[in-house]
């Protein structure tokens, strides 16, 4: 009896002293220390400490006079430290919180940026990634933020930039319909091919890789007997890309991907249309 006595009194006293032990390591400090420690660190590139400081700044002093800067830190802290999407979830905060901020601007753009990095991850920074292994949602998600700046803030600084990261945006979609479209050829689902080869024409007619898919537009209509359609696709391929590979010395369209593949028409189509569902 008298030793579990001494065993509660004992643990007791464990936790009053861990109680007081936690006390001190959670000490406020003022709210400017916790600002100029996080612009500190930022300065030196410890983004952890800076994020440290400036989650501490916003759970201490939610309104006070560092609270709209460190707001707009900590998106930037979080994005250095690569945590994509704790910067992107920063910025949305930021802009439910602050809507008519003077730096509006910059949330939304450091939002749009977070989404055009998520699409590949991480690693894709260090190791190449194929480009099947992207998310298309991210990327519209940041073509979308990118838009959204370029329609409210046409005069902002940002907006350059935010510019030629959604023409690589369109051009990254493109890849990826094409990726697919390659893979139909390779399938022997034509059908599905041209229509994916057809996708990018109407709807990325100035991508990169739109020579490409003119090329495969050609042959698969050429392949299902659809003389027209290929017609039309070789005459725009010579408009738009003269010096095309896909036509010899004489300027005739000469290119055969299809070649060696099983020609069976039947087994294409139903191939196609099912591959495309």
């Amino acid at each position: 009896m008298r030793s579990g006595l001494r065993l509660l009194l004992l643990s007791t006293l464990v936790v009053l002293v861990s109680a007081c032990a936690s006390n001190k390591q959670e000490e406020v400090l003022p709210e400017k220390t916790y600002y100029e420690n996080a612009r500190e660190a930022m300065t030196s590139g410890n983004f952890n400490e800076a994020e440290q400081n400036l989650d501490a700044l916003e759970t201490y002093y939610p309104f006070g006079r560092y609270a709209e800067q460190a707001q707009l830190d900590l998106i930037y802290a979080r994005y250095q430290n690569l945590d994509l999407e704790g910067s992107r979830a920063a910025a949305d905060r930021f802009l439910r919180l602050n809507p008519q901020s003077d730096h509006a601007d910059y949330a939304l753009y450091m939002r749009g940026l977070a989404s055009y990095n998520l699409d590949i991850g991480l690693a894709a920074r260090y190791f190449p990634i194929d480009v099947a292994a992207r998310d298309p949602g991210e990327q519209l998600q940041s073509f979308r933020d990118f838009s959204e700046l370029l329609n409210r803030y046409p005069d902002s600084q940002y907006v350059a930039d935010a510019r030629q990261r959604m023409i690589a945006v369109r051009n990254r979609m493109a890849e990826l319909e094409l990726y697919a479209a390659r893979y139909y050829v390779k399938r022997q689902a034509y059908v599905a091919a041209n229509n994916r080869a057809r996708y990018i024409i109407e709807n990325y007619p100035t991508a990169t890789v739109t020579e490409e898919a003119l090329i495969i537009l050609a042959e698969t209509f050429r392949f299902l007997e659809l003389r027209k359609g290929s017609q039309d696709a070789i005459a725009m391929l010579r408009t738009n890309f003269p010096e095309s590979d896909a036509f010899n010395a004489d300027g005739e369209f000469e290119v055969d991907l299809l070649k060696g593949e099983n020609r069976s028409l039947t087994n294409v189509v139903t191939f196609g249309l099912m591959s495309d569902e």
